[in-house]
């Protein structure tokens, strides 16, 4: 066999292993994230129209007194950050007001106990009377647009949440990046592509640049 001949089998076989691989990683990719890009893109145009979308939050208040025998667990005037409140006193509220405390942090001062727990598209805090056990709960609730929102902001997601957010955009830079590698292992045959390519860079540069001040 010539040389020449050795040479373009030997790029050939080069490329379709590089095409078999790029196409392989893109699929792939493209399958992991192919939800989460949904989700984010409703939830970009939800955010970007926020004003138009209208949220009223729902809201239920609660009012219990805590038992004397629980009192004592609670009693006292030192004041504490970020402590839990005990776990038969976090029992007795998710019985009686239907709120989880437990494992919470709560901050502790002379005559109240506070526990905040903002979550994605809501909120709801507890209060305890530390010197007569009067209980107070609320939750509010701005419905399922809000939640997402939130959701896409990682507001109060916690941080399993957070690590999807990271795993999902690292699956979006390999469905980007092996997209462009794929684009240019076939831009001699499609003559638009590099054209596109620039206009997708050049719009939004030419609009932050213009509009945004």
């Amino acid at each position: 066999m010539e040389p020449a001949a050795r040479l373009h089998n030997k790029v050939g076989s080069s490329r379709a292993f590089w095409l078999k691989q790029l196409h392989q990683w893109h699929w792939i990719s493209a399958a992991l994230c192919l939800v989460g890009m949904l989700l984010f893109a409703f939830t970009g145009f939800t955010l970007n129209h926020a004003g138009q979308i209208e949220a009223k939050a729902q809201t239920v208040h609660r009012q219990a007194q805590l038992p004397a025998q629980l009192l004592k667990a609670v009693a006292g005037e030192d004041e504490r950050k970020g402590v839990a409140v005990p776990a038969v006193v976090a029992d007795w509220v998710a019985a009686n007001l239907d709120i989880d405390v437990a494992g919470r942090t709560a901050d502790w001062t002379s005559d109240e106990i506070y526990i905040s727990m903002p979550r994605p598209g809501g909120d709801a805090w507890v209060s305890i009377d530390r010197e007569s056990g009067k209980v107070e709960a609320e939750r509010s609730s701005r419905g399922a647009v809000a939640y997402l929102n939130d959701l896409h902001k990682g507001r109060h997601a916690g941080a399993a949440w957070g690590w999807f957010i990271d795993v999902f955009a690292l699956a979006c830079v390999i469905f980007s990046v092996t997209g462009l590698l794929l684009l240019k292992m076939h831009a001699a045959q499609r003559g638009a592509t590099w054209p596109l390519v620039a206009f997708g860079l050049l719009l939004p540069l030419l609009l932050a640049l213009i509009f945004i001040h």
